[in-house]
């Protein structure tokens, strides 16, 4: 069944905007009618695709608002596009604005019987729903929407008992395109470019540098890596507002040398080939995206028991998950892996073997297939009835 499906996400570099729109351009692949609702194109939409539309949300400001009027001119944005194309299905990420966006949109399309499907990546429930003043409009989202999914079963849970929702959460794991994650590819060049001697460890981090991500634990990691292993680099990419606080910690730590700050990148695959292990060391993370780049690249992840990381990472398979706040703790860990090859293989070779059997993008995709129909067979039945 060829369906039309509107995605409206945050169109930057931020995992649920990745995911969004890998989505979009894999189901488009399968013959799917994707719009995109967004107020720039995507960020991983960098060329023309079949199948695949965009629609911009502009948000002009008025003398009569403090704010520019967002989440209305989304909500009339959808409600445009979903008469204009015949939609089917309105697939929105984040419970707030979007899902309630959407519901608003549906309300305002009725005659089209739109559904709305609704995917919750963390933030929108581990963030805001701590804020009184928005919670009850997350939970009128959630019941409103005619699906609900999660990326993990942790963030499926933390809804539930924050939010008291009686709706049912189905758990659909986050993906990767294999096509651009794989273990192939040039390592040592781009190493040099970098300053690293071919035969020097490289450890990775990947995040927007957010206290959550607390990456002055990454910095007091791999100061015991280096302990360890002297040969050893780290890498960090992105940027945020913990940054300069990390790069004072490496300038006090004295390892200004072995540590490189590069900012925002956009061939984030090659940079995790190159790399050795990836630190991913924060206190709340829905899912970890970037966990599951880094074990489709072969590269085993040390990791904390946040959220659901611990879906993602198999401790002692995959890598090794760690307390919070136990920077040590990891960077021995670390140490551990760059120390024995042959458990690094084998490691390595599990973490690739596990994206393929549970992260794989065909089941991902055929998850949300199945997602749509079984929105669209209850529309039917009521129509019927």
């Amino acid at each position: 069944m060829t369906l039309k499906i509107g995605i409206t996400c945050y169109p930057t570099v931020g995992g649920s905007g990745v995911v969004a729109t890998e989505l979009g351009k894999l189901l488009a692949e399968k013959g799917h009618e994707i719009h995109f609702i967004t107020t720039s194109l995507p960020f991983r939409l960098n060329k023309t695709y079949e199948n695949v539309y965009f629609h911009e949300v502009e948000v002009n400001q008025y003398d009569v608002f403090q704010y520019p009027p967002y989440s209305l001119t989304l909500a009339s944005k959808m409600t445009e596009v979903v008469k204009k194309e015949d939609l089917d299905i309105l697939h929105v990420h984040y419970a707030v604005p979007h899902a309630a966006c959407a519901v608003l949109a549906k309300d305002m399309a009725k005659d089209r019987n739109v559904k709305v499907v609704t995917t919750l990546h963390g933030t929108d429930i581990t963030v805001l729903g701590h804020d009184p003043s928005l919670r009850e409009i997350i939970r009128y989202a959630i019941h409103r929407s005619d699906k609900v999914t999660a990326v993990s079963y942790a963030l499926a849970q933390e809804t539930k008992q924050m939010l008291h929702t009686e709706n049912r959460i189905e758990t659909i794991y986050n993906f990767i395109d294999e096509r651009i994650y794989h273990p192939h590819g040039e390592k040592d060049a781009l190493k040099e470019e970098y300053g690293i001697r071919r035969e020097d460890k490289l450890a990775i981090h990947i995040s927007n540098f957010r206290p959550v991500k607390r990456v002055t634990d990454v910095i007091y990691a791999f100061a015991t890596l280096l302990e360890h292993v002297p040969n050893t680099h780290l890498i960090m990419v992105g940027d945020g507002p913990d940054r300069e606080k990390a790069k004072s910690e490496v300038k006090h730590l004295g390892i200004e040398e072995r540590v490189l700050f590069v900012g925002n990148q956009k061939d984030i695959a090659s940079l995790i080939r190159m790399s050795d292990v990836m630190f991913l060391l924060s206190e709340k993370e829905s899912f970890g995206l970037v966990a599951l780049e880094a074990m489709a690249c072969g590269v085993p992840v040390i990791g904390t028991n946040a959220g659901g990381i611990p879906e993602v990472v198999v401790d002692g398979k995959t890598g090794f998950i760690c307390p919070i706040g136990q920077p040590e703790v990891a960077g021995k860990k670390a140490s551990e892996l760059l120390l024995n090859q042959k458990t690094y293989e084998l490691f390595s070779e599990q973490a690739m073997l596990r994206v393929e059997d549970k992260f794989a993008s065909s089941t991902i995709v055929e998850q949300y297939e199945k997602v749509y129909e079984e929105v669209l067979a209850e529309r039917s039945v009521r129509d019927v009835t």
